[in-house]
């Protein structure tokens, strides 16, 4: 079974799958089409309409058979809620997808990041990409609920003045919304309208640094390959009509970042359609909590932003990219950050620390740059060579070899938590046979970033 992290995808066994989110949570889903929009309510699977063509949902359990959705259906987004209306996601227990074959037997889990006041979480989707289907690991919050999956999905919110029923009795069209105190949401899908094309970003930086002067963070300067880099993927967008880190050229934003020369250290992107100005997409962006982070993160030096109208919906697709450029210098106090940190565990288990290995250091770096250069995410290379047998060809004549990987983790902290939150991670962490340690570190790829420990003993 794979550990997903967001962004991280993993192909699908042929047949069902069914995906479940155990706890106080709603599950429903989203069946959509290229164009990244809904038909109508029959693409709603929620509790009061549990069935669609090709989807089917008991309980906590969503049944997904993709030869079976409706016709042009390409991706079935998976949305956890409370199951206590208008409870902030940040008060209950991370939710945790767990995703199995038709047999029953576990292909992947996925723990999204902690949620703080968001009510509403996209968790994963299952998509079609060539001849096959893939699982891809999401945990995009919403802070403004129903409003915010309306804003991405091309769904209407209408209030009327009429009560609330019951939420267990009434059938709202999208059950992961809270209903409001005096009003009933409902919905309808949205006809295709084109949007003007807006001026040139201008006063973009300085409604940016406005915003991070406020949180204490320092300015960001204009880069002209993220600009080059973030035009690209607005155009490719729009032209599929459907957000997304992944056009549907099978490139991510991240490659066409490093594509454009800049090699960074971390890294990070806003991808909204919809706002006509530049004002209206700042305030977009700090409107919820995990898109005004990254706005205001203080590790970001430089950042661009490009729009572009039309396409296959008529929207405007936006994409902003902020980054850090990657330094011999970075490259080193992050994998110092990782063996302090791992070795911090150790401690706190009553283990030796780990000493850094150059060879082990150098078949780690080597295999993360190969990871992110042939866009691939697996112990075994392509060439079958596993890490054992890299640590050899770097020199290594340790006995004992283990391997911790990871990809789209930003800093160091986030990726030795997610390694000590993963049983088969953890106990490479803390094995007592190993004595020595390496890191590689590597941006780019469809992940963004990509990780490797090398143990040895």
């Amino acid at each position: 079974m794979s550990e997903l992290v967001p962004g991280g995808n993993l192909p699908l066994p042929g047949g069902s799958v069914t995906v479940r989110v155990p706890g106080p949570f709603d599950v429903s889903a989203l069946i959509t089409d290229d164009s990244g929009k809904v038909r109508g309510d029959a693409d709603f699977v929620f509790y009061n309409q549990p069935s669609a063509p090709g989807a089917r949902l008991h309980g906590d359990t969503l049944t997904v058979d993709p030869p079976r959705l409706r016709s042009g259906a390409t991706r079935v987004t998976v949305v956890v809620s409370p199951a206590d209306p208008g409870t902030p996601l940040g008060r209950l227990p991370a939710p945790v997808l767990q995703v199995t074959d038709q047999g029953g037997r576990p292909i992947a889990r996925f723990t999204p990041p902690r949620p703080g006041p968001e009510t509403v979480l996209l968790l994963a989707e299952v998509y079609r990409r060539g001849a096959g289907w893939k699982v891809r690991a999401l945990g995009q919050g919403y802070a403004d609920g129903l409003a915010g999956i309306a804003r991405d999905f091309g769904v209407d919110v209408i209030e009327d003045a009429t009560p609330s029923p019951d939420r267990r009795t009434a059938a709202p069209p999208m059950p992961s919304a809270p209903p409001m105190p005096t009003t009933r949401p409902t919905m309808q899908t949205l006809a295709a309208v084109n949007v003007p094309h807006s001026p040139a970003p201008d006063g973009f930086v300085g409604l940016v640094n406005s915003a991070r002067a406020g949180a204490g963070s320092p300015p960001v300067t204009l880069d002209a390959r993220l600009a080059s880099a973030a035009q690209a993927h607005a155009a490719a967008m729009a032209a599929s009509g459907t957000l997304g880190v992944e056009g549907r050229d099978g490139v991510s934003v991240y490659q066409r970042i490093t594509a454009a020369g800049y090699t960074y250290v971390t890294v990070g992107e806003h991808l909204v359609s919809g706002p006509r100005t530049p004002d209206e997409f700042v305030a977009y962006c700090l409107r919820t909590e995990l898109a005004r982070r990254t706005l205001r993160d203080p590790a970001f030096t430089h950042a661009a932003v490009a729009h572009v109208s039309g396409g296959r919906s008529g929207d405007t697709f936006w994409t902003a990219l902020w980054a850090r450029p990657l330094t011999p210098g970075d490259l080193s106090r992050t994998a110092t950050e990782v063996v302090d940190l791992t070795n911090r565990e150790r401690t706190r288990a009553g283990l030796r620390p780990l000493s850094a290995d150059p060879t082990l250091t150098t078949a780690a770096q080597a295999y993360s740059t190969d990871m992110a250069t042939r866009a691939f995410y697996s112990h075994t290379s392509p060439e079958g060579t596993q890490p054992w047998d890299r640590a050899a060809a770097a020199g290594s004549r340790m006995r004992a070899i283990g391997e911790n990987i990871a990809c789209g983790q930003r800093s160091a902290a986030e990726v030795v938590e997610g390694w000590m939150n993963s049983p088969g991670h953890r106990a490479n962490i803390l094995k007592p046979d190993f004595t020595h340690i390496g890191i590689g570190f590597a941006g780019g790829g469809p992940a963004g970033t990509y990780w490797t420990q090398l143990f040895g003993g």
